[in-house]
């Protein structure tokens, strides 16, 4: 397995965005602060003030991102767990269970430390956690064994590298908490301390759970409402400059041009090219999404080129779909009345002729099956199925299947 040095720098900021950067400007100051308090003895309470903040915040936000989006960290852990990876295939069947409970124990610890309770309690907990995850993203950053830590979900995309030192500095933190602990209190009352907890916990639980049965509140994907997906399908190419080699015939002299000399065979011998990239390029923000035909040709631009509104169903699996009657019949219905106003209707799948044609025989959708690369679909929408509203090729609206409309629904919201 090919190994990765530890301090390859370019692994771990190369990839910054602008949003990373500026969040790091912000950690930065704060940490900066803390440790110039750090180093006043009058100052050592604000300074572990500052830095049970920082790890508090911290927490609250890692696990607010992942229970925003507790489907799409299931399928970070099924990556994590793969043969490839982890090599522990036997827990793959837990993985919705840990991406649905470990975001809520973070934002529970992170809000607990942050009013001061427990803090023992808290502390132990909040290290036990850092250990294990600091190992983990120096295990799969080392081997290269994933590529992206999902610390933050799709909120801030890190690599691996960037995630293990992050928690490399937030262990720091915690350090710094176990070693002025005593300069932990809270201005609260205990009774004020374990209600708060109790009631944080509770929304904790509510808000992840209603985001898997109604997608997330806050859409990190590159799908979300308002997307142009052709447009975010092209990128900039880089801005090359090439250089040409050759070496002069009287003197034997190798020079290098930006461009041949006119008639230079003459003068000189060929020798080589090298190409700068004078401008890096901008990747695209939607890579591999394509449509086919049941006769494997490719419709994607003529689906997405569609003047007006119109629906995808997206259903990453039929076979694991939720196939539930009321569900079925709600987007049967809705499909024939789209059919009856002209509006388009067609579904999108990672499953085989086979898995749609007995879907066809047992319900008789009254629209036409397509394929799409389950990756992509995985990304599209968190329901299985999942329903999307398009129009001229921007996302304008989506639902889960616990929540599909009616057609004089959309017309009214959406059909003006």
């Amino acid at each position: 397995m090919k190994r990765v040095d530890i301090l390859d720098a370019s692994l771990i900021f190369g990839s910054l965005s602008i949003t990373q950067v500026i969040i790091l400007g912000i950690l930065g100051v704060l940490i900066l602060a803390g440790l110039i308090c750090l180093a006043i003895p009058t100052k050592k309470k604000t300074a572990i003030t500052i830095f049970r903040v920082l790890v508090g915040a911290l927490f609250i936000f890692s696990g607010f991102v992942k229970a925003d989006d507790p489907l799409g960290f299931t399928y970070k852990l099924k990556e994590y767990f793969a043969t490839d990876a982890l090599n522990f295939p036997s827990m793959d069947k837990f993985s919705f269970s840990i991406a649905f409970v470990v975001p809520i124990i973070e934002m529970t610890l992170g809000f607990m430390i942050l009013i001061g309770t427990r803090k023992m309690l808290t502390l132990t907990l909040i290290v036990a956690m850092m250990l294990f995850f600091t190992f983990l993203t120096w295990y799969t950053a080392h081997y290269n064994k994933v590529l992206e830590c999902g610390c933050f979900g799709d909120a801030i995309p890190m690599t691996s590298w960037q995630s293990f030192w992050k928690n490399v500095v937030l262990m720091a933190f915690v350090i710094i908490l176990l070693a002025g602990y005593k300069h932990i209190t809270s201005p609260f009352t205990m009774k004020f301390q374990n209600i708060s907890v109790l009631v944080f916990l509770v929304m904790a639980t509510f808000f992840s759970w209603y985001c898997y049965n109604y997608l997330p509140v806050i859409d990190f994907r590159p799908y979300k409402i308002g997307t142009n997906i052709k447009k975010d399908m092209q990128g900039t190419p880089d801005v090359e400059k090439f250089y040409y080699s050759l070496k002069d015939k009287k003197t034997g002299i190798t020079k290098e041009f930006d461009k041949f000399p006119e008639n230079y065979q003459a003068n000189y011998d060929y020798i080589g090219s090298r190409t700068e990239i004078v401008k890096k390029g901008v990747e695209p923000k939607i890579k591999d999404f394509s449509i086919s035909s049941a006769s494997g040709n490719d419709v994607t631009d003529s689906i997405l080129s569609v003047p007006g509104n119109h629906f995808i169903l997206v259903c990453l699996s039929i076979d694991e779909a939720n196939k539930d009657e009321k569900v079925v019949n709600k987007i049967n219905a809705l499909a024939s009345d789209c059919m009856k106003n002209h509006c388009g209707f067609i579904c999108i799948t990672a499953s085989d002729e086979n898995a749609v044609s007995g879907y066809k025989k047992k319900f008789n959708p009254p629209y036409n099956f397509f394929t799409t690369d389950g990756t992509v679909l995985k990304t599209m929408i968190r329901s299985n199925p999942g329903l999307i509203l398009i129009n001229s090729g921007v996302v304008k609206a989506m639902w889960h299947y616990h929540s599909i409309p009616s057609y004089s629904e959309v017309a009214e919201t959406y059909f003006h």
